[in-house]
């Protein structure tokens, strides 16, 4: 293994604000890795819309300053000590927690696992977060079954194009929205069963026209503000809403008697609840891989874009310029 720097290229934040608020830097610290830690040399990282909100202060930073960034995918070059979980110096792997944004990473070993070797390192860091969060959500936070009517708002963004891809897989009728035909045909080439482009078309009076009035028994909703009412409004009796994002704002609180007309359930489930465990982690993460690889899954990538340039990628994001899921590549 080559030698391990003292400094590093990262990305930080000393307060919250917009993209102007990303700084990039050469000379970082190399991190040590702690009993039960592993040190990643990352080939690439994952951006999420979760890590805008913790730009913004949406959600609390930890610490300042703070290196951003869930997930990533590259090599252990060196081992804490403790319960490694059989991961060892050479090993590529993928990871999730927090300071993925740079070129080393102490990452928890709880957290990381081995990617398949027919898998690329770049898709594997495209994949973990966005296809879990897919995959938890079609299993955990309403079990979908075959033949399901489901609803899938931004469905030509990261998580919308897995949950497309897994409720295709699984067998569901599905109902995507997106505001440009060219995110409608991506969706659709996902699995999309319909789709409906809503800066044209009324989306409730879509989605009842396709349900015979009925509904759709799941609504997977990662826009939040914006649509959280239309979600409500096209939800079955005894559906499920699910509102897993806030990338128009955060939902306002609600009132609960809303939901008494339709039975309803409202959930807002986050990933990491449901891969608490390293058993659940393994689990969810092995079933992702089979998906992947046995389903043909496909990985859309948007863009790789240098770590110096993470600003951009921020911006592109915030500005749903984006379909698919965006990498930064911590060597350039």
């Amino acid at each position: 293994m080559a030698s391990i720097p003292d400094k590093m290229k990262g990305v930080i934040i000393e307060k919250t604000g917009g993209s102007d608020v990303l700084q990039y830097k050469t000379d970082l610290p190399v991190p040590t890795p702690k009993a039960g830690q592993v040190l990643v040399k990352n080939d690439f990282i994952g951006i999420n819309y979760i890590d805008t909100y913790f730009r913004t202060g949406l959600y609390p930073a930890p610490s300042f300053p703070h290196i951003l960034g869930r997930e990533a995918c590259g090599s252990i070059v060196k081992t804490g000590g403790g319960e490694t979980y059989g991961l060892k110096d050479g090993d590529k792997v993928v990871w999730m927690a927090e300071g993925a944004y740079a070129e080393y990473t102490a990452a928890p070993a709880e957290k990381a696992i081995k990617v398949p070797k027919e898998l690329d390192a770049h898709i594997g860091a495209a994949a973990l977060l966005q296809g879990l969060t897919a995959l938890t959500l079609i299993r955990e936070a309403h079990p979908v079954k075959k033949g399901d009517w489901v609803l899938v708002h931004a469905a030509a963004g990261g998580t919308g194009l897995w949950l497309c891809q897994l409720l295709k897989a699984v067998g569901a009728n599905i109902i995507g929205t997106a505001s440009t035909q060219e995110k409608v045909d991506t969706a659709t080439k996902a699995g999309a069963t319909h789709m409906i482009n809503y800066s044209q078309d009324d989306v409730k009076s879509k989605v009842m026209e396709l349900t015979n009035n009925a509904g759709c028994i799941a609504v997977f909703d990662g826009v939040g503000k914006s649509t959280f009412d239309l979600s409500l409004d096209c939800l079955a009796r005894k559906g499920s809403l699910v509102s897993f994002g806030n990338a128009s704002g955060a939902v306002p609180p609600v009132t609960i008697a809303k939901l008494s007309p339709k039975n309803a359930r409202l959930m807002r489930p986050t990933l990491f609840g449901y891969i608490a465990s390293r058993e659940e982690f393994e689990h969810y993460t092995n079933e992702l891989f089979d998906f992947i690889l046995k389903d043909k899954m496909d990985v859309r990538i948007h863009k790789t874009y240098p770590l110096s340039e993470v600003a951009q990628a921020h911006d592109d994001l915030e500005g749903r310029k984006t379909s698919g899921k965006l990498l930064l590549d911590p060597s350039k």
